[in-house]
């Protein structure tokens, strides 16, 4: 189909989602047909304006009934809600399949945290300790982050039957130091007023560590890969669990 793709932004007036719907208005391949928030009609949007891909940066209690609606009205959907489960995951990848449309949930659009994430799972296997400090804005609604959480599971699946090791303190004077604990890699989370989205990987040897980090300045960052993901999306019927599945990313 030729001409300019019709999309729409579900979380429209929102942090990133405002951001998005700007850059998609100044895109001559973009044909934005508007925003929904909670509250909206929905249906009647979704019936008027027809768009092709529907963009869902919300809450993950808003997001299953946004998501599965523009599915079934015919919208490849581009999710970057966080904090989704896995069985809801699996629902909007069935609903594609049988729509015939394609799709993406990811935890990150930003590709250069997309890449962090890739060289880290390089890294994992020459290394015995790894932990992940994550760096969000004071009004997140998760903790840890949904990259956080699935750069530690990489991580650790990477390792395998070898888990890194994890050492905790004798003596715990404050509850939490640590970190939380996914697969051996320890996970922290801060949250402060100044930052946008940022992470390290620390990975740790006797005598030398190795810190991979991506830093966020602005929401932009997610606008290249929201809209790589668009095109793909809409070309073809295939359903992607993270945007470095779309980038071809794979280790050797």
């Amino acid at each position: 189909m030729n001409g300019p793709i019709k999309v729409a932004v579900a979380g429209h007036r929102g942090k990133v989602g405002s951001v998005l719907a700007s850059a998609f208005e100044s895109d001559a391949d973009i044909d934005y047909v508007g925003g929904v928030s909670r509250g909206d009609d929905l249906a009647a949007f979704l019936h008027e304006k027809r768009p092709r891909a529907f963009v869902d940066f919300t809450r993950p209690s808003d997001a299953m009934h946004n998501v599965l609606a523009a599915i079934a009205a015919g919208a490849s959907p581009v999710v970057g809600t966080t904090g989704l489960s896995p069985a809801y995951v699996d629902k909007l990848e069935t609903a594609c399949k049988a729509k015939k449309l394609g799709g993406i949930a990811a935890p990150n659009f930003a590709v250069g945290a997309v890449l962090m994430m890739h060289l880290a799972e390089i890294a994992a296997p020459h290394f015995e300790s790894a932990e992940i400090i994550e760096m969000h804005h004071a009004t997140k609604l998760d903790a840890p982050s949904g990259t956080a959480l699935s750069t530690a599971k990489r991580l650790a699946a990477r390792r395998g039957a070898k888990p890194f090791t994890h050492r905790k303190p004798e003596k715990v004077t404050l509850e939490g130091t640590r970190g939380g604990e996914e697969g051996s890699v320890a996970v922290h989370s801060v949250r402060l007023p100044g930052f946008v989205a940022d992470q390290e990987v620390i990975f740790g040897l006797p005598g030398q560590t190795l810190t991979i980090a991506h830093r966020t300045t602005s929401r932009e960052a997610y606008v290249p890969g929201v809209l790589l993901a668009i095109h793909r999306v809409v070309s073809e019927a295939r359903f992607y669990r993270g945007l470095d599945q779309l980038l071809g990313l794979t280790l050797g």
